[in-house]
């Protein structure tokens, strides 16, 4: 499954380029029975499946003896919700061991023993964590130094300034009627770099209001809110001075 994830794109250019050093660990090569098995039932009873722990912390172990000071992460839907925040700090790691959960989940004791940390990547259930692992593997790589083409690429993704990201146009200029804004033909790069925060910042208020609560906005940004708010009011105000007779066509 990882095999053409590790040569497509960026991430295979990084890769080759061993800007990022990836392995992969088969938990089956580590068990400890001549039919490799690797789960076995829970006790106690109950339906499903749990992964057996001596499989588990064998690969774990092998994993650690090639980068010691790795980060040991389970992906599991009990884990925190993982965000651009959690990218940063996964991004500075010396290196991520990233445990692929599978059936009911991982027995406990390899919880306890080896996991410094458990993230989801969603509140809904996957077959197994190999996708999350991909999506975690792709979001923190691409915040290692060099992996982008433009140094500043990650910098202002959505997110990484806690906003949604501003619009993006390309050519051509018109398209089915609607052009791009003058602003971003103009050449004035400080005009363009006002634009662009006024837009990140509505964006932001009008598709995640969530990303705003309990953040400390700079008083630019706060002007920028404040004349937004005042538009909004003046075009109220516009509307409520017209005549409110019945509609044309509902007489």
């Amino acid at each position: 499954m990882f095999q053409l994830f590790f040569q497509q794109g960026i991430i295979g250019r990084a890769v080759t380029k061993q800007q990022i050093d990836v392995s992969v660990f088969n938990i089956r090569d580590f068990a400890t029975d001549k039919h490799r098995v690797t789960d076995d039932r829970p006790y106690g009873g109950g339906s499903g499946m749990v992964m057996k722990p001596e499989p588990l912390a064998g690969a774990i172990r092998s994993a650690k003896s090639i980068s010691p000071d790795s980060k040991t992460v389970l992906l599991t839907p009990q884990g925190r919700t993982f965000d651009q925040a959690a990218a940063r700090s996964y991004a500075d790691c010396e290196g991520l061991i990233l445990v692929c959960g599978r059936y009911e989940g991982i027995d406990e004791r390899i919880d306890h023993r080896f996991v410094d940390d458990e993230v989801s990547i969603g509140d809904y259930v996957l077959m197994g964590g190999e996708l999350a692992a991909m999506v975690i593997m792709e979001s923190v790589a691409r915040l290692i130094p060099g992996v982008l083409g433009a140094e500043d690429s990650a910098e202002k993704d959505t997110f990484s300034g806690n906003f949604v990201e501003h619009a993006h146009y390309t050519r051509p200029y018109v398209f089915e009627g609607d052009a791009v804004p003058d602003i971003l033909l103009s050449g004035n790069h400080g005009k363009i770099d006002e634009w662009r925060l006024e837009m990140s910042l509505i964006r932001t208020f009008l598709k995640r209001p969530d990303l705003l609560k309990g953040k400390q906005l700079s008083i630019q940004e706060i002007d920028i809110l404040k004349k937004w708010c005042a538009d909004i009011e003046n075009i109220i105000k516009a509307q409520s001075s017209r005549d409110t007779g019945p509609l044309s066509g509902c007489q």
